[in-house]
């Protein structure tokens, strides 16, 4: 079935802007990571993306919804971390496309770094045993027996990890990995400062998204602005030129982020900054915290319907 079906009930009116975010675009399906898509389900996105939406650069598009200017269907396809896939895999599905981007990027995991959350699935990926126990710092023990069981040791390990401040938390697992005896872990996975500029030069912006991918409500408001300028000036450095749109790590308003740093991105200079609450932005929106909306389905069909829900649900709620 196309889906020009579900495209025809879009809600009426044009000042609406969906920014679609995705993480990494893997080169092979991967039942460990399965909720990350493969080149082959993110070029169907794509293709749907370009014949039935309007597809705009991040900042020009928020400049056109502040100026009541937006197009019927405007999208944004936005990364966040810095994934090196984001270059070799998705860049030329969205040049084929015509489909700008904008990638959002943690400076600590350049050039051979490894996000927490990679460091951890690895994990699970390489126990060969039926138990991984890292009770001992605080991390769960998990059966390992079905590819199910591991895919819930990913979700446990993430969920205990991602709130820990991040020096206690790369910490806590780099201890985890040693008691376990892991070795040879990939150092290839993030971006390095080359491929940054090549993706920056093939017209990708480049967004901030702190430094270290610090949950910034576990900070105290000095340690949060020194992450976020931290990760700024890094990647003015490398790219030589401003950088204009933030995300917030993990990206809840009222759990990861407050009204407070949203301030504090307006005044520290950045122009937008986006969320990872569900809905569109409209014109009474925040332009510091502008919803985005994640598609977790493969379909083509699947990602219209669920477009046009995500359109009817109108504005997200903000930090207070």
């Amino acid at each position: 079935m196309s889906p020009r079906l579900p495209m025809l009930m879009w809600p009426g009116g044009s000042a609406r802007l969906t920014i679609l975010f995705y993480h990494r675009v893997l080169a092979q399906p991967d039942p460990l990571r399965n909720w990350e898509f493969d080149a082959s389900a993110f070029a169907e996105h794509m293709a749907l993306i370009a014949e039935r939406m309007s597809p705009l650069p991040l900042l020009e598009a928020v400049d056109l919804l502040r100026r009541g200017k937006l197009p019927k269907r405007a999208c944004c396809v936005t990364f966040d971390d810095g994934y090196a896939d984001n270059l070799t895999v998705a860049w030329p599905i969205l040049q084929r496309y015509r489909v700008p981007a904008t990638v959002f990027v943690a400076t600590a995991y350049l050039d051979g770094g490894r996000m927490f959350n990679d460091t951890l699935t690895e994990m699970v990926a390489r126990c060969r045993g039926p138990l991984l126990d890292v009770e001992a710092f605080g991390l769960g023990r998990y059966a390992l027996n079905t590819p199910l069981q591991r895919r819930q040791a990913v979700s446990g390990l993430l969920a205990l990890a991602k709130r820990m401040p991040p020096t206690e938390r790369d910490a806590t697992i780099a201890e985890a990995v040693r008691a376990v005896g892991l070795a040879d872990l990939p150092d290839d996975l993030m971006l390095t400062t080359a491929q940054l500029r090549e993706l920056a030069g093939h017209g990708v912006e480049i967004g901030g998204h702190t430094h270290s991918h610090a949950i910034l409500t576990t900070l105290d408001a000095s340690a949060a602005e020194a992450e976020v300028e931290a990760g700024r000036h890094r990647l003015e450095s490398i790219i030589g030129r401003k950088i204009r749109a933030f995300a917030y790590p993990n990206g809840i308003p009222g759990s990861d982020y407050a009204g407070e740093h949203a301030a504090m991105v307006r005044r520290l200079g950045f122009e937008c900054a986006v969320s990872t609450a569900r809905g569109v932005a409209t014109a009474e929106c925040d332009s510091f915290q502008l919803p985005r909306f994640q598609p977790w389905t493969s379909s083509a069909l699947k990602l219209a319907a669920h477009l046009v829900r995500n359109a009817w649900a109108g504005g997200a709620s903000q930090a207070v």
